[in-house]
């Protein structure tokens, strides 16, 4: 049956406005409308990442720049400024915080439980989702569970169930619909209303096989975005669809290339679509900052090869919304122009962040049962730390924040590993800061003081559910192992003052330190590896005097390297890093590692133990930002002389470090 978009008369803007006293604009595309055109407005969530609420249980504290229950009250007042519009989610729902974890690991959702996430959209009336690859971190059963409780339909084109993949992609046997065409009502210029046939496909990036190997092999695979796009694109015209709306949960990169990660960019090109709606990347776009200077993306008008695009950010901090002027053309409608915006929740004034608009409190009623489970479980002490951890200084020194990962792996792995054919083979542990070069804004650090410590500060220092993992490799391939991770730094010209020193499109995630060896980092030479794991610059050499033992690494030396299910199994396309090399698969999660480490130890001691540093430029000085906080910490980083730099941007604190 057709249903309306939820619509709005011009009348009613008005009598809106002088009941409430607020000025109501309308979007130019309703004002102009004439009888054979149709303003569209579409909005879109991604990433919410269970952030149903504005509050950071890692640090214990409300926060204003995130919660969907905010971004819905920002829902509310877009669709008051169009005359027809709908609402869409493009993934990463059900992982990213502890409440995901509670309900997940806890709690349980038993047949017919709404997850959190569900109790907060099926408010807000979302037409449609696809699936972020985070919707498999805690299994298919589980997913399966929390889809049955949504009132809105998950589409996905490109994950098939079981282990064959059909020569054609329309053959395939799909775990979800590929797409869904609404038939609908919308009001055209005159006001009068007319039938629409609204198509919606989705798409997840095709790596989450390597992302949750544990979870999916033998259960689904996955086929390249753009390949799917193409084979069921046409179908859905064939079927009638007068527009064709990507939700892909995949970012924007204009390289292109088989099973892409960011192939959204490449959606945009398939013809038929007519709007992406991309997300992943926890960025933004349209926008002054991300996405700059590449061909064919225009950051001012929100552009992908000409197709409107957008991307809402992250954890509800915008709402993505792209505007359609439709025409009828005969029997079908067309889109004629398009704009695109991301629309943020709060904005920063005199350095704070300021909400902009309330808390739907639909939503906090909703959810405060589980707000309160997850406070108790979150504020549950495990033990004590005898020093802070932090994390503001992680990606320029050896750092307590990643040690005490490594040091709870290694003590987890020795014990397994002494009565196996590996116990007399070194063991290594590799970790990387997850909170950390400022991904996700300039809170984004781990600070954990000493004292008790409880869930909440484990699982701000490990934030994913991976599980952990042994590989076997050479001293060689630790060499290649620390060289990916230097390519977060850019390169620096000896004897020149405050150059950049890291490269922002290096995610701090893939930056590992492997502890167990020393080594010096020589930044006056170029990257061996681009950021993709691509050889960049094959004879170069950042890693010097690699140490075990006292003694120069011998190259042929096997070593076993504790880490964790995605580096493992090849995340971050590190140099010969695979699922080959695994020599164990653990059945528990790094978290879980960690707690069970510090229960062991009733006290825990994280200082960093100096393994690695910057080799020495002299009369040569680098900067970097980090969190403001930083400054009650620098005393304590010994090996770098380092002196604040002023202010960074949006909330940033700069620094400088004296080679």
């Amino acid at each position: 049956m057709s249903q309306l978009l939820h619509p709005v008369s011009r009348r009613g803007f008005l009598a809106g406005a002088a009941a409430t006293g607020a000025l109501i604009v309308l979007h130019p595309f309703s004002a102009r409308a004439q009888g054979n055109q149709a303003h569209l407005r579409i909005m879109e969530t991604t990433d919410i990442h269970v952030n149903v609420l504005p509050y950071d249980y890692y640090a214990d504290k409300a926060n204003d720049t995130m919660g969907l229950s905010r971004t819905a009250s920002l829902i509310d007042a877009v669709r008051k400024e169009a005359v027809n519009s709908m609402l869409i989610d493009n993934g990463d729902l059900l992982q990213g915080n502890p409440m995901g974890d509670y309900i997940a690991y806890e709690k349980g959702l038993k047949d017919g439980d709404l997850h959190p996430i569900m109790k907060g959209m099926n408010l807000l009336g979302y037409e449609c989702s696809t699936l972020g690859n985070h919707e498999f971190n805690y299994g298919l059963s589980f997913l399966d569970k929390v889809l049955a409780g949504a009132n809105f339909p998950f589409v996905c084109a490109n994950l098939i169930r079981g282990t064959e993949l059909a020569a054609n992609p329309r053959d395939d046997k799909l775990y979800l619909k590929p797409y869904v065409i609404l038939d609908k009502k919308i009001r055209d210029g005159s006001g009068a209303e007319q039938p629409i046939r609204i198509g919606i496909i989705g798409f997840v990036p095709p790596q989450i096989m390597v992302w949750d190997l544990k979870n999916l092999e033998g259960n689904v695979k996955t086929r390249d975005i753009v390949e799917a796009a193409m084979a069921w694109v046409p179908q859905m015209k064939e079927e009638g669809a007068d527009i064709v709306i990507a939700l892909s949960h995949s970012g924007i990169d204009v390289k292109q290339g088989d099973m892409m990660e960011n192939a959204s960019f490449f959606v945009a090109g398939v013809d038929g679509v007519d709007a992406v709606f991309t997300g992943h990347q926890h960025l933004v776009f349209p926008g002054k900052k991300d996405f700059q200077s590449l061909e064919g993306v225009d950051t001012q008008k929100g552009t992908l090869r000409g197709k409107p695009a957008v991307m809402g950010g992250f954890w509800g901090s915008h709402m993505g919304l792209i505007d359609l002027m439709l025409e009828r053309d005969g029997s079908k409608w067309k889109v004629v122009s398009a704009t695109s915006e991301a629309r943020p929740i709060f904005e920063r004034v005199d350095n704070k962040n300021k909400p902009t608009v309330p808390d739907d409190k639909r939503i906090i009623a909703a959810l405060e049962q589980d707000h309160q489970a997850t406070l108790a479980y979150v504020r549950r002490p495990v033990g004590k730390t005898s020093a802070p951890l932090y994390s503001y200084f992680a990606l320029v020194a050896d750092d307590p924040s990643v040690q005490v990962v490594s040091q709870a792996q290694t003590w987890y792995l020795k014990d397994i590993l002494k009565s196996t054919q590996w116990k007399d083979v070194p063991l290594l542990s590799a970790a990387a800061p997850f909170k950390a070069g400022g991904r996700n804004g300039a809170d984004y650090y781990t600070d954990v003081p000493a004292g008790d410590i409880a869930i909440k500060n484990v699982a701000d220092l490990y934030l994913y559910p991976n599980t952990v993992r042994a590989v076997q490799i050479t001293g060689a391939q630790v060499k290649e192992w620390l060289e990916m991770s230097a390519g977060i730094f850019n390169r620096i010209e000896a004897g020149k003052p405050d150059q950049t020193l890291i490269n922002t499109d290096f995610p701090s995630y893939n930056f590992d330190v492997i502890d167990g060896v020393s080594y010096k980092i020589d930044l006056s030479r170029p990257p061996k590896y681009d950021v993709k794991g691509g050889v960049a610059n094959a004879g170069a050499n950042r890693i010097v005097d690699l140490m075990f033992d006292g003694k120069p690494i011998d190259p042929n030396q096997k070593f076993v390297v504790a880490t964790n299910n995605y580096r493992a199994g090849g995340g971050g396309n590190f140099p010969d890093i695979n699922a080959s090399k695994i020599i164990y698969e653990a059945p528990d999660t790094n978290r879980d590692v960690i707690v069970r480490y510090i229960v062991s130890q009733g006290t825990i001691n994280p200082s960093a133990d100096g393994n690695w540093s910057f080799a020495p430029l002299p009369g040569t000085s680098v900067v970097f930002e980090t969190g403001v906080k930083a400054k009650d910490f620098i005393a304590q980083v010994k090996a770098l002389k380092i002196e604040p730099a002023g202010e960074g941007e949006a909330g940033f604190a700069k620094y400088r470090i004296l080679l």
